[in-house]
């Protein structure tokens, strides 16, 4: 097997697959860097489950340097992943929209009727969220703050919200940036603004914005 200089890793949040980072991956690899997507079937494991689903998938690359992307949920299964493995190559991650303190949203869906069968084993997850990242791992994160989505239908969120997890949820003071951008929660994964961004921070541990 051939060795790579790099790559980047992506995972996908809840109710989602491999296919709804198919634009980031496009964009992420328009310059000739290899970038894979896994899928993992995010209601039916625990975070601990999903987190060694991806160290099997990231191990079967021999590479230098892996760089990983997480939306929302898939956030904290790369940080699970990374406190639980220390035999992955060195790189950075970029967060978008991850709870990592926790989300409101899914402490309320618990209310709603069928919520067992929505959010699964992911509940803890996501109430709970990880807010823990190995020594030597720049992180990144990209916030949305277009308040359209989940929030409001379990009775909204505390603060600015990219509709399903607010702002407040992705702050952590170990995170070498912050930047938030206009759009929602879903949008974060199809924005052309965000994935410029998110390629520059994998280049350089930057964004590009003053207040980042």
């Amino acid at each position: 097997m051939a060795r790579l200089e790099s790559e980047i890793v992506l995972v996908h949040g809840l109710w989602h697959g491999a296919w709804a980072l198919a634009p980031l991956a496009h964009r992420l690899a328009a310059d000739g860097t290899a970038v894979r997507r896994i899928s993992y079937p995010c209601t039916r494991d625990t975070l601990g489950e999903h987190a060694r689903r991806l160290h099997e998938f990231v191990r079967e690359t021999d590479t230098a340097t892996q760089h990983f992307v997480g939306h929302s949920m898939g956030g904290l299964v790369i940080l699970r992943m990374l406190g639980l493995f220390d035999d992955v190559p060195p790189g950075r991650i970029v967060f978008l929209g991850s709870p990592l303190r926790g989300s409101q949203s899914a402490r309320q869906a618990e209310k709603l009727p069928g919520s067992q069968a929505l959010m699964g084993q992911a509940k803890p997850a996501l109430k709970e969220g990880y807010d823990r990242c190995p020594e030597g791992r720049e992180a990144g994160m990209i916030a949305g703050s277009k308040d359209f989505g989940l929030g409001h239908l379990v009775g909204g969120l505390d603060g600015p919200a990219d509709g399903t997890v607010s702002l407040a949820e992705t702050r952590a003071p170990w995170l070498k940036a912050h930047l938030v951008l206009p759009v929602t929660h879903t949008g974060l994964v199809v924005s052309k603004d965000v994935a410029r961004q998110t390629a520059l921070f994998l280049q350089t541990g930057a964004f590009d914005d003053p207040g980042a």
